[in-house]
């Protein structure tokens, strides 16, 4: 278990602490007011953590604390972690980005793609390009989620049993079969939209390496970068943060989707569904600060992440010209997509105090996490309340770092 403490004086990493402490109060509010059952955030720079904050608690009904140590259903904050694995075996020349996925995955060999027509008649026609890799890792394969409810395909996916989670029985495999069976929303490459494309990325990697996922996980990932709290199954069910959604009395536990990793899932979600703790995810968000490497482990070269990390959207355009703004879990003004995470380009159009560069992610959850290679900064935020568009935790956590730093 990784050790997450402050271990610098903010004004030596050019923080004001007083400033700091306005993040405590805030999401404190929160708690006190019903609206969050508890918090955890933890703000980093040049590699040293300036503050941790946290209130409330991981499980409201038992009055168990929120501690440094909290496990969290990471949801999809699993996409950079398989995205990192996908890299990982493109570096050792197993794949390239503009490989046609079925070069592994025969089931996407002709898939089709939505014309017209309502989700129980859809009218078709073949994809005029493959699916490649670069399509998996930036979401512009054509895939969904059926939780969109923004398109007939989303509604298809829910009649498949695809919604907020994969059917019973079905193994990440199976599940792949089954997408490939089902119309992608536009052509491949054609548009962005947030998808089980990292999840076909997920089963990319375990076909290519020969592992599992999550043996592929914990062997190339975790174990080197001593994350010994994250994985498929919680390492220690006791501190696994229960799950909660808004409702008219203010929250309400959600224990059948809070089983969520509390067992070996029948499909291994490289799109969410990972558990995890903040120290462990503050390691991983600093190996990709450091250019791919921590301490003395390197996953990735400064060139691979740099390339992960840059807008991969035609000309340079944001989310809100080439994307679906269906889900909240994405900014979408100022941001464009690289592999595997968002990318901010342009902070003004964003109205963000964040830096060009930023490179961000964040779960179901409502947890959040950037990287801001210019400020050499990285932070992290954890609650367990669904869904991430209940409340803007995001951008006033932004204002709040950043109105910190004084230096």
């Amino acid at each position: 278990m990784a050790n997450l403490k402050v271990d610098v004086d903010p004004a030596e990493a050019g923080f004001d602490a007083a400033r700091l402490s306005r993040i405590d109060k805030h999401f404190d509010r929160y708690v006190e007011n019903g609206r969050l059952p508890g918090w955890l955030a933890v703000v980093s720079r040049h590699g040293r953590i300036v503050h941790v904050g946290s209130g409330g608690y991981s499980d409201v009904e038992a009055g168990t604390p929120v501690e440094t140590d909290t496990l969290w259903r990471i949801f999809s904050m699993t996409k950079p972690i398989t995205s990192v694995a996908a890299m990982m075996l493109a570096e050792e020349g197993l794949l390239e980005l503009d490989d046609p996925i079925s070069r592994w995955l025969p089931e996407f060999a002709s898939p089709r793609v939505y014309v017209k027509g309502s989700a129980l008649a859809p009218l078709t026609e073949p994809a005029r390009e493959p699916i490649r890799v670069w399509h998996l890792l930036t979401h512009t394969a054509g895939l969904t989620y059926g939780f969109h409810h923004g398109h007939p395909v989303d509604a298809i996916y829910r009649s498949a049993g695809f919604e907020w989670g994969t059917p019973p029985g079905l193994d990440l495999a199976a599940c792949c079969a089954e997408w490939a069976s089902l119309p992608l929303v536009f052509q491949p490459g054609a548009e962005w939209n947030y998808s089980v494309a990292t999840d076909v990325l997920g089963r990319l990697v375990e076909v290519v390496s020969g592992l599992a996922l999550d043996e592929f996980f914990a062997s190339r990932i975790f174990t080197p970068l001593g994350m010994t709290d994250t994985g498929f199954v919680a390492s220690s069910p006791s501190r696994l943060a229960a799950l909660y959604v808004p409702s008219a009395n203010g929250l309400a536990r959600n224990d059948a989707f809070g089983r969520l990793g509390t067992s070996r899932p029948d499909c291994l979600s490289g799109g969410g569904g990972l558990v995890s703790s903040a120290a462990d995810y503050w390691r991983f968000t600093e190996m990709l600060l450091r250019g791919g490497a921590l301490d003395d482990v390197r996953l990735l070269s400064p060139r691979t992440v740099s390339l992960m990390a840059s807008n991969h959207l035609p000309g340079h355009v944001d989310l809100e010209e080439y994307g679906r703004p269906l889900f909240a879990e994405m900014p979408f003004d100022g941001h464009g997509f690289g592999l595997g995470f968002s990318v901010l380009e342009d902070p003004v159009k964003a109205r963000t105090l964040s830096s060009a560069g930023e490179f961000a992610g964040g779960g179901a959850a409502s947890t959040a996490f950037w990287v801001d290679p210019d400020e050499d900064l990285t932070v992290g935020f954890y609650t367990q309340l669904l869904p991430s568009s209940t409340y803007r935790l995001r951008s006033q956590l932004r204002q709040l770092v950043y109105q910190a730093l004084v230096d």
